[in-house]
C-alpha cells in the first residue's frame, strides 16, 4: 500500500504508514512480530506469578525484578498490538488524542524503566560493597520509594513532549512514516518551528538517560573495586555472578535505545525501513529477552521457578 494511498483529509487522524517501504511484506513481518510479543508477555507474567506465589522471593533484588517485568509489559504493549492492527487489518489511523497519549505511555515507560536499572545497580552495589547492612539499606519500603520517585520523575520529564506538540499546526501533511507516535517523528510533519521539541528531546534523552548511565557507571566502578580487593577465588566468583544478569540487560537496553534515538535524528544516511524495525524490535527483543537472562543468571529464581512449574 503506498503512502499517498493513505492521506487523510480529517486533521484530527494520524496515518500510521507501518514499515516505510516493505507494505508488501507486513503480513510476513507480523509473524517475528506476534512471536517474539507473545513470548515475552508470557516470560515477564511468569516472573510476576513466580515472585507473588513464591514468598522468599518476594525481597527488594525480586521485586525490582518486577517492575522490570511491568514497564516490558506496558512498553510492548503499548506499541506492538497496534503495530499488527497495521499489518494485519490496514487500520492506519490514529487519533491525535491517541497519538500523544502513546506517546506519553511510550516515554514515559522508558523513562521508567531506566530509573529501575539505577536501582538495580545500587542494590548490586550494597550486596557487594557493604554486605552486612544489606538487610537495613534495602529494604521492600526502600524499593517502592525508589519506584514511586522514578515513576514521579517519568511522569514530570515526558509530560511536555505531547503538551509542546499539542501546540504545533500539521498542516495538511498528517502522515507518519512510522508504526508508532514517535515524538520526532509527530515533530517533523508539523509545518512549523520544531526547535524548542528537537531542544527538548535532546534534553531528556543525554540528562535523563546520560545522568542514569552516569549512576550505573559510577555504583559498577565501585563494585569493580570491590571485587578486585576479594582475596577469595569462590567470593570473588560469586561477587562477580550477581552482577552479570543486570549488566546484560543494561547494556542491550541502552544499546537498543541510543541507536533508536540518535539515528531518528542524525541517520539520514539509514534506510526507513531499517531504523523502524531496529526501533520495533527495542520493544520487541528487550521484554523477551529480559525474563530470560534473569531465569538463567540468577540460580535462586531459576530454582524457584522450576520448582513451582514441576510442582503443578
Amino acid at each position: 500500500m503506498a503512502v499517498f494511498n493513505l492521506t487523510s483529509s480529517d486533521p484530527s487522524l494520524f496515518i500510521l504508514v507501518g514499515i516505510s517501504g516493505l507494505e508488501a511484506s507486513h503480513m510476513w513481518i507480523s509473524i517475528p512480530f506476534s512471536m517474539l510479543y507473545i513470548t515475552g508477555l508470557l516470560g515477564n507474567f511468569t516472573v510476576l506469578f513466580v515472585v507473588w506465589k513464591e514468598e522468599t522471593l518476594q525481597r527488594p533484588m525480586y521485586l525490582l525484578l518486577c517492575m522490570l517485568a511491568l514497564t516490558d509489559i506496558t512498553t510492548s504493549t503499548s506499541v506492538v498490538p497496534k503495530t499488527l492492527c497495521i499489518f494485519w487489518f490496514n487500520l492506519n489511523g490514529i487519533t491525535v488524542g491517541g497519538c500523544l497519549t502513546q506517546m506519553f505511555f511510550l516515554h514515559g515507560v522508558s523513562g521508567m524503566q531506566s530509573a529501575i536499572l539505577v536501582a538495580m545497580a545500587f542494590d548490586r552495589y550494597v550486596a557487594i560493597c557493604k554486605p552486612l547492612r544489606y538487610a537495613s539499606i534495602v529494604t521492600n519500603a526502600r524499593i517502592a520509594q525508589l519506584g514511586l520517585l522514578g515513576l514521579l520523575r517519568s511522569v514530570l520529564v515526558v509530560l511536555p513532549l505531547p503538551l509542546l506538540l499539542s501546540r504545533l499546526t500539521f498542516c495538511a501533511n498528517n502522515v507518519i512514516p512510522h508504526t508508532y507516535c514517535e515524538h520526532m517523528a509527530v515533530a517533523k510533519m508539523s509545518c512549523g518551528d520544531i526547535t524548542v521539541n528537537r531542544m527538548y528531546g535532546l534534553m531528556v534523552t543525554f540528562f535523563v538517560l546520560g545522568l542514569d548511565l552516569l549512576l550505573i557507571f559510577f555504583s559498577y566502578g565501585l563494585i569493580t573495586r570491590a571485587i578486585l580487593r576479594i582475596s577469595s577465588k569462590k567470593a570473588y566468583k560469586k561477587a562477580l555472578n550477581t552482577c552479570t544478569a543486570h549488566i546484560c540487560v543494561m547494556l542491550m537496553s541502552c544499546t537498543f535505545f541510543l541507536f533508536s534515538t540518535i539515528t531518528h535524528r542524525f541517520g539520514q544516511g539509514i534506510a526507513p525501513h531499517v531504523h523502524i524495525i531496529l526501533a520495533n524490535l527495542h520493544f520487541l527483543v528487550l521484554p523477551m529477552l529480559n525474563p530470560i537472562i534473569y531465569g538463567v543468571k540468577t540460580k535462586e529464581f531459576h530454582d524457584k521457578m522450576v520448582k513451582y512449574i514441576c510442582r503443578r
